[in-house]
């Protein structure tokens, strides 16, 4: 924010248009360097005096990207962060006299060799260029010292932590921030957009390795090697569009469910449910009647049924299975890591995707265990050819 202010009288400098520059992010212009996170730091009640112990540190601009600034009388040096130099590409050169800086105690040497110019500015009012040392480092990016201090002939008011000084025939007065910088995040988001800037900047601060994933809706709609296509669309018959009317092959692999010895086994009633929604129950048991994956029951151990809606008005049938899986015994072994199935898919660029409803019912139950995954609705009893959702141990097998 700039602001005017009444010139003041001072004997050992002429009279000149004074201007007050505070950093603020707000108003910089250009993209950050760093990104921090903000959300989880816990509000602090404001002081009156926090000038008593806040450093001098603002915000500049550096090759078009926002940094922090500190100025500390207390550094023999002006300091420049190894980060700022390797992502803005400054060039450095050779150290006239080579060095090594102790930070705190005796054993942290850091050797200093090179050097860099450094222009910045700060609201655009105040622009200035500096020798510092290239050093690594995060408590800022720009660290301006001793040096810079003397050459600028400064004028450090201590109750008010400002920095006077004259250039190119301007009086400036330098304001600290009260706040550590919190840099302006995105409050909107494309509703074409899948990422948010903010989170992608943070992630890629952190590794230097970024994976993205393109997907696309439509095979026409990518863009891909015509061979490729062709060769997706020979082998269409492998990725239909909907499951065949028919109960899948009886595979080496099939799903137990191995109950808990001398558990009680449960039978719970229906869930309440409007007439519209026995109707549409009773339509999507019809639906799985004649695909032949569930078949009318007589078991002992049922559980109860109910409709979720799903995007699109649409309804989805869900089987209550917290019960049986209470009594189910567990696998002893994990799902992947997601991590690690991630790695997998290195090098990889084209990828095809399956739904859930149709790797689900591509398992068989293991024969004899039907009966354990009984469900009851208003109309009846049915159990399960097929592995259903909700089910201990189905993730892992799937």
């Amino acid at each position: 924010m700039i602001e005017g202010c009444e010139d003041q009288e001072d004997d050992e400098f002429p009279m000149y248009e004074e201007e007050i520059v505070i950093g603020d992010s707000d108003e910089e212009e250009g993209l950050a360097l760093v990104m921090k996170k903000t959300l989880l730091a816990p509000k602090q009640e404001e002081q009156e005096d926090w000038l008593r112990s806040n450093i001098f540190h603002t915000t500049c601009n550096i090759g078009g990207r926002i940094c922090n600034l500190v100025i500390d009388g207390g550094s023999c040096e002006n300091v420049v962060s190894e980060e700022v130099v390797d992502k803005l590409g400054l060039t450095t050169e050779d150290h006239p006299c080579p060095y090594k800086l102790t930070w705190l105690k005796t054993g942290n040497d850091i050797r200093v060799s090179k050097r860099c110019m450094v222009t910045f500015s700060i609201r655009k009012k105040f622009q200035d260029s500096v020798f510092c040392d290239v050093v690594k480092m995060d408590a800022c990016h720009l660290l301006l010292g001793r040096p810079w201090q003397y050459n600028r002939h400064t004028n450090h008011d201590g109750r008010k932590n400002t920095y006077n000084l004259y250039k190119d025939g301007q009086h400036y007065t330098l304001l600290p921030m009260k706040e550590k910088v919190i840099l302006k995040t995105p409050t909107t988001i494309q509703p074409n957009s899948l990422l948010i800037v903010k989170k992608f900047a943070q992630e890629t601060l952190a590794t230097s390795v970024v994976y993205m994933l393109l997907t696309a809706l439509e095979l026409d709609a990518m863009i891909m090697p015509q061979s490729i296509k062709e060769l997706i669309k020979s082998f269409g018959d492998v990725f239909p569009n909907e499951l065949p009317t028919e109960l899948p092959h009886m595979r080496d692999i099939q799903h137990a469910i191995d109950l808990i010895p001398s558990s009680t086994l449960h039978n719970r009633a229906a869930y309440r449910m409007t007439p519209m929604e026995k109707d549409e129950l009773n339509r999507q048991v019809q639906q799985l009647l004649d695909k032949g994956y569930i078949r009318p029951s007589i078991s002992l151990c049922a559980v109860p049924t109910l409709l979720t809606p799903k995007k699109g008005g649409n309804w989805r049938m869900c089987v209550d299975s917290r019960a049986i899986n209470k009594i189910t015994i567990k696998y002893q072994f994990h799902i992947p890591r997601l991590d690690d199935m991630l790695d997998c898919l290195a090098s990889s660029k084209i990828f095809s995707k399956i739904d859930l409803r149709s790797g689900y019912h591509q398992i068989r139950i293991k024969p004899g265990d039907e009966w354990k995954t009984a469900f009851k609705t208003h109309s009846g009893l049915y159990e399960w050819f097929v592995m259903p959702f909700g089910l201990t141990n189905a993730p892992a097998l799937s």
